[in-house]
């Protein structure tokens, strides 16, 4: 197999695609996707995500330091791609998409009821990398859709069918391969 030298960029993939609900100071509230968000650390909770300056939600972020990451589904991808493309400037689209706020607890952003998850989140740094702005935050509260909680509290997000994006394209997740350690795991 023969390998191309490609040019320098982002090849990592594929990612989660989010839609991340923000608000300004007075209430109005925005959603934004993005593809550009990951997990940093396990003890404090914190993740990152990463915004160009010139897009609406930015400045929201900046003013408030909060925002909350929505997880999103395969009903769901419609909306996702439509938050991505379209801008909070010109269109509301909480009602063009027939999403619905959800009041956070620990954060003013509001979260997006139909989605999975909802992880409000409180930015404690920003780096100005170049063409994005990385917010890493510490997670203040975690919001599961009790659809997918088992009879022993245990989460099953598969059964929401969450979405990834890879190169420009959106795509399911399709069937289980394994779990953390099968490959070590003692045969029965």
């Amino acid at each position: 197999m023969a390998k191309i030298s490609f040019k320098p960029g982002n090849m990592l993939y594929p990612l989660p695609a989010v839609m991340v609900s923000v608000a300004d100071k007075e209430g109005n509230a925005n959603i934004i996707t993005i593809a550009w968000a990951g997990t940093v650390c396990t003890n404090p909770p914190m993740v990152s995500i990463s915004v160009r300056p010139s897009r609406y939600s930015h400045h929201m972020i900046m003013e408030t330091g909060e925002f909350v990451i929505n997880l999103t589904t395969k009903e769901l991808s419609y909306a996702a791609d439509y938050c991505g493309v379209k801008s909070g400037r010109e269109v509301d689209k909480w009602k063009e998409m027939g999403l619905t706020p959800m009041q956070s607890e620990k954060v003013k952003a509001p979260g997006i009821a139909e989605c999975p998850v909802n992880i409000e989140c409180k930015v404690i740094k920003v780096e100005q990398l170049g063409s994005h702005d990385m917010f890493l935050a510490e997670v203040a509260a975690v919001h599961v859709d009790d659809r997918f909680m088992d009879e022993k509290g245990g989460f099953h997000l598969a059964d929401a069918e969450p979405i990834v994006y890879s190169h420009g394209e959106y795509y399911d997740l399709g069937s289980k391969l394994g779990k953390f350690g099968y490959s070590v795991q003692k045969k029965s």
